[in-house]
């Protein structure tokens, strides 16, 4: 909402507010849009300012207000600015096999992370942020370097250890440089031979990595083991739990975190139950449970108050999230204040946030 002068207003504005006359009598009802003869209405009654909707207020969606936002705005400004610094530095490493310096890496990082006031914001921010086709993988990699900081926060890491996995997730995907880009966003499924060759993006960035002869062993086992699970079913060596470098398994969370809240073109980013539900439907075996537990239970956390709707069409606020399953929250419903209990509903899906 602003407050703007009389002279200032247009048809089609819609007032935010009731109006009160002096005699403390309503002349116009909010959510009224204004029109010539209503101008002239106000004028009569000496009203000089008048309450006007903005864009922001008739957004419906949590996400659409937080992308109409003005610290978004100035989130995605500086993002722009340095998105293409970090570009630049991946692909001249890539291409002309110039030094990675992670201190220019870090300094992309620290601007950017400026402008998001905290962890759950950023998050926020990013879910908003929609990459040109061509540089979706290098979104991808820096907005994993950025949801590292926020997610070793949560995890309680030292802060070189945090500052150590954000350097991970800057260089973690280097290997897909190397794929050509119509089979590695291929809307199709892939053939036998493209997943192989798209298997091969861990080895071939750990060896790229590995060739500066500068880079911390975390880094280089974050490139090479983050699509192995815990459960042995990753790739490229099948390794298990205790086999897997701590980073790396970090990394495994980063990487299907920031995929499932980026747009793909067989599907919609997911709101963050649906995200949640997709690693509950694993079980956890595929990651260290203590890591993505705690993440998760401050995504499902930070939806406390938001309102929902739900596959069945009904819309409600949620007011409990439920620990033993995160993905299902207990759910007042707007029109009646009836308590769902998601948990003993499994009919029933979050399908978006407001």
């Amino acid at each position: 909402m602003k407050v703007i002068a009389r002279m200032e207003l247009k048809p089609g504005m819609v007032v935010a507010e009731d109006i009160l006359n002096y005699k403390n009598e309503i002349i116009l009802t909010a959510n009224t849009r204004i029109n010539d003869t209503m101008i002239e209405k106000l004028a009569r009654q000496s009203i000089m300012v008048v309450p006007i909707k903005e864009e922001i207020d008739f957004a419906t969606t949590h996400f659409e207000k937080v992308r109409l936002s003005e610290g978004f705005k100035s989130f995605e400004s500086t993002y722009n600015i340095y998105f293409p610094v970090y570009k630049n530095l991946m692909m001249s490493a890539v291409t002309n096999r110039t030094p990675i310096k992670m201190e220019q890496l870090m300094e992309v990082y620290r601007n950017i992370i400026v402008c998001a006031k905290s962890g759950e914001l950023l998050l926020d921010y990013l879910y908003n942020m929609l990459p040109g086709e061509d540089d979706m993988t290098h979104a991808h990699c820096l907005n994993s370097a950025l949801i590292a900081g926020v997610f070793g926060t949560w995890l309680g890491l030292s802060n070189e250890d945090i500052n150590l996995l954000i350097q991970c997730a800057f260089v973690y995907d280097i290997g897909k440089l190397s794929i050509p880009y119509q089979i590695l966003w291929k809307p199709e499924r892939l053939t036998s031979e493209e997943y192989r060759l798209v298997m091969r993006h861990t080895t071939i960035g750990h060896d790229f990595l590995a060739g500066y002869g500068t880079f911390d062993q975390h880094v280089l086992n974050a490139a090479l083991q983050h699509h192995e699970r815990c459960d042995g079913s990753g790739y490229p060596k099948a390794l298990t739990d205790t086999e897997i470098d701590r980073f790396a398994k970090y990394i495994a969370i980063i990487d299907t975190y920031e995929a499932m809240t980026s747009p793909r073109s067989y599907r919609q980013k997911l709101n963050p139950f649906q995200i949640i539900a997709n690693y509950e439907n694993e079980g956890f075996v595929r990651y260290d449970f203590a890591a993505i537990k705690s993440i998760l239970s401050h995504i499902a956390g930070s939806q406390l108050g938001f309102n929902v709707q739900l596959n069945s069409g009904q819309i409600g606020e949620v007011i409990l999230i439920n620990e033993k399953s995160l993905s299902r929250p207990l759910i007042k419903l707007n029109t009646d204040n009836t308590l769902i209990d998601m948990s003993a509903n499994p009919q029933l899906a979050i399908v978006s946030v407001f």
